[in-house]
């Protein structure tokens, strides 16, 4: 039963308490910041332990991972409502350029990591920039000055918003890669506005405050507002520090998400869809293209191919979903965590988070059924009835898999 399941991409499984993967110093995958629910002191994840055992270094991701717990540990319960234009704890342009780090450092096979101190410098050049541009602007009004910073962002420097409507174009949801090339998601176009004016602050040159507004719509650019000018109804769309670093982790998971069809369901539907762990009947007018698409997807990752320039990337997808666990922000990503390890062959991993999920969502405060809600339920109770039958009927189902020497003859496709 477990063979057809078991994903070569990855080396098989593995025990995360098992010797072979021991080490003198603390994963840091266990330093978690305590918010809305608690994790296990145990609880280990897998993605660069697991590359580690396949024979892949991991060097530069472990230490950029270490660089991104050492900012998600400075946040408090403060500091996570702190909105980002006033942020001191948490150096939001460092903690997105970590992220860019670790999953360079899974994609390039580069022999340097990524120079994050080097982008740090070259977003800190723009708050410099500006003020020998528009140094008048800090003796003219505060609309001024904001319509010149707009200005600066926008027309001198070039920034714009990326334009893709179905799925966000990967170099725009990077820190690094929106500084060089100046197309970017919302959030990255909002954490260069921010980081801009945090030093203008910081100088004193700014002296009044500033909030930055972030338009619903799929054009529209981050601009600033005078905060004294606001409504109480403004205060609920103030961006914080832990909203931006979900949308930032979020916009990754979903660009490299594996099952990228339908974008309407959740990514834990499609990968249970994929799981056959679905109600298939509540979805009889899917296409073939969709149903195609779901099996492709499913077959790459028994294939051992890591990614597809349509189809997401597994590692990158893990390695969100096991930073938005760090963060700590919501325990669905426990539950999503767990769908992707069931599509890597971890069953017993994906059965630790899957019940971890059901157990923190008891303490939860429930929300209203809805049909999402439902199907969701629906397809975890099916694929945790799945993963329990896979453990019960062969025990080597959490060893590596004897067709896992496969990942040594595989190339990535680009």
């Amino acid at each position: 039963m477990t063979g057809g399941l078991v994903s070569p991409w990855i080396l098989g499984t593995f025990l995360p308490s098992s010797s072979e993967f021991s080490t003198s110093s603390p994963s840091p995958a266990t330093c978690v910041c305590r918010s809305h629910f608690r994790a296990p002191k145990d609880l280990k994840f897998v993605l660069h332990e697991a590359l580690d055992f396949a024979g892949f270094n991991t060097t530069y991701a472990r230490e950029a991972r270490e660089g991104f717990c050492s900012q998600i540990q400075k946040l408090s319960g403060i500091e996570r409502e702190t909105s980002i234009i006033i942020n001191r704890g948490v150096d939001l342009g460092k903690t997105a350029l970590y992220i860019a780090a670790e999953d360079d450092s899974l994609i390039s096979h580069s022999s340097v990591p990524l120079p994050v101190d080097a982008f740090i410098d070259r977003l800190d050049d723009l708050s410099l920039d500006y003020c020998s541009r528009y140094s008048s602007s800090f003796r003219s009004s505060p609309d001024n000055f904001l319509e010149c910073l707009e200005r600066y962002m926008y027309v001198d420097k070039g920034f714009r918003r990326s334009n893709s409507r179905n799925r966000l174009e990967q170099r725009a949801v990077y820190l690094h890669s929106v500084l060089t090339h100046r197309v970017g998601s919302m959030c990255m176009l909002s954490l260069i506005y921010s980081e801009i004016l945090k030093m203008l602050r910081m100088w004193g040159l700014v002296t009044f405050d500033v909030e930055i507004s972030s338009p619903n719509d799929s054009y529209g650019s981050p601009r600033g507002y005078l905060k004294q000018r606001s409504t109480e109804s403004d205060h609920q769309h103030i961006m914080t520090t832990e909203s931006l670093l979900l949308k930032i982790l979020r916009d990754l998971k979903h660009a490299f998400w594996p099952f990228q069809v339908d974008q309407s369901k959740s990514p834990f539907l499609r990968a249970a869809e994929a799981a056959n762990c679905s109600d298939r009947s509540t979805y009889i007018d899917k296409s073939g293209l969709e149903v195609a698409s779901a099996k492709a997807a499913r077959h790459r990752l028994e294939r051992g191919v890591w990614t597809s320039v349509r189809f997401g990337d597994i590692r990158r997808a893990l390695s969100a979903c096991e930073r938005l666990i760090i963060l700590e922000a919501d325990c669905m990503e426990l539950r999503d965590y767990g769908a992707l390890l069931y599509h890597c062959g971890f069953y017993k991993e994906s059965l630790q988070y899957l019940n971890l999920y059901k157990d923190s969502q008891k303490q939860m405060k429930q929300l209203p059924d809805s049909l999402t809600k439902k199907l969701e339920e629906e397809a975890l109770e099916k694929l945790i009835i799945r993963l329990n039958l896979i453990l019960m009927e062969d025990k080597m189902a959490t060893r590596p898999s004897s067709i896992a020497s496969s990942l040594y003859n595989n190339t990535d496709p680009w």
